[in-house]
């Protein structure tokens, strides 16, 4: 399998968490592809179980019914950096998961115990099966999902510069409610009692405010290769 290959490109793990806006996704992917590495996106599956839950007629304000049917929905990402996919029982949902009724009650469904235990798993079998090493972006991915990943990064960037980037992504969105919002997961996501989003003690910081993503990009992919070149 290694002949040929470069000493320097042995399998590494990276793990990148931070907070909606920082530009977790676009660094994630770019540098996966750049180095070769495939890329899991943990937040789409989260996503995905609570599609599933809210398709499913599934009573979101009660923590009992989301954890008796967490195990239910078979959730298949694909990993590969250009074109990551994600099904939910063979239905390409990578569309659907992204809709405001889907993103308003993820928090809600993914701070249930059940549905971490099932992600998480999802989350160590694939990042455990990717040869060539892999990308792994999230909230908890360095403290809880990998917390033995060769490399950590977290990602943190304003407030407003964050709601300014995702109300661009979400196309003519108000800058002002897009920032309320992101504060207001933030808060559900950080004092959640499974898992919360937290930065891992030996992660790298990067504060996204005052770069461009192109330099972000090119900060974690010097990161990486350090990492590796160090093994």
């Amino acid at each position: 399998m290694e002949n040929g290959a470069a000493p320097t490109a042995q399998p590494v793990i990276v793990a990148i968490d931070g907070p909606s806006g920082t530009g977790k996704s676009s660094t994630s992917k770019a540098v996966a592809a750049q180095l070769g590495l495939s890329y899991l996106d943990t937040g789409a599956q989260y996503r995905a179980i609570t599609w599933w839950m809210v398709t499913n007629g599934i009573d979101l304000t009660d923590p009992t019914a989301i954890a008796a049917v967490a195990g239910k929905p078979e959730i298949v990402s694909g990993t590969d950096p250009l074109a990551p996919t994600i099904t939910v029982d063979g239905y390409d949902v990578a569309g659907p998961i992204r809709t405001q009724e889907v993103t308003s009650k993820v928090s809600a469904v993914s701070a249930v115990p059940e549905v971490r235990t099932r992600i998480t798993e999802l989350q160590r079998s694939i990042a455990a099966g990717a040869e060539e090493g892999i990308v792994v972006e999230g909230r908890d991915i360095g403290t809880t999902v990998l917390p033995d990943a060769d490399l950590k990064i977290f990602l943190t960037a304003s407030p407003e510069a964050r709601a300014a980037r995702r109300s661009g992504e979400l196309k003519g969105s108000d800058v002002a409610a897009t920032r309320a919002a992101l504060i207001q997961r933030d808060a559900a996501d950080s004092s959640r009692k499974t898992s919360p989003l937290a930065k891992a003690g030996d992660a790298v910081e990067v504060d996204t405010t005052e770069l461009t993503l192109a330099q972000v990009i090119e900060c974690v992919v010097t990161l990486v290769e350090e990492k590796r070149a160090g093994k």
